[in-house]
């Protein structure tokens, strides 16, 4: 649109705010139908596409609350920029204290990717060392525990962890290499 194009319609919303605040209801109507236009227009680089029909509302329901407050004698532009400037930055700060998503009850814990391709195709961990294949096959195969790991084998808690660790990443690291994972 070209300024003069512009100023015409500042012009017509002046007159139509004026008309509104003197009573008209059918010039309120139009009115606040341009003004949704605009601020469709306005607000359609400036906010994520589910918020922008709610920023319109809010900003056409402050002007209902606030238009006693316009004084006809100048320009509505201003006024109506400021109350659109207002409630885009109440619409930013909005999205700043929502999560995108929630945070899962997974979070910090370790990824088990490793063991879920050793465990579904591990039936010969004689590819492994032996302190690693006799840890391997009681708890990922036979789903024993670190404790009954600990009593079939004497090893510390801590080694048994280790040992089934690096099994398993071993063997991950032999599936792929084969081809064989999922």
């Amino acid at each position: 649109m070209s300024t003069e194009a512009d100023n015409a319609l500042g012009r017509d919303l002046d007159r139509l705010m004026a008309a509104a605040q003197a009573g008209d209801v059918d010039a309120y109507r139009t009115l606040l139908s341009e003004l949704a236009v605009w601020l469709r227009r306005y607000y359609v680089t400036r906010l994520p596409p589910a918020m922008i029909e709610d920023a319109v509302q809010d900003v056409l329901l402050a002007i209902h609350e606030k238009r006693h407050t316009y004084d006809p004698k100048r320009s509505l532009a201003p006024w109506l920029a400021a109350i659109t400037r207002y409630k885009w930055i109440d619409c930013l700060r909005s999205l700043k204290s929502e999560a995108a998503e929630p945070l899962g009850e997974y979070l910090g814990k370790a990824d088990h990717g490793d063991g879920v391709i050793a465990g579904t195709t591990c039936q010969q961990p004689a590819e492994l060392q032996p302190p690693r294949a006799e840890v391997v096959r009681p708890v990922k195969l036979e789903s024993h525990g670190i404790e009954e790991a600990f009593r079939a084998t004497g090893r510390l808690p801590a080694l048994i962890k280790v040992n089934f660790h690096r099994g398993i990443r071993r063997l991950a690291d032999i599936i792929r290499a084969t081809g064989d994972a999922f």
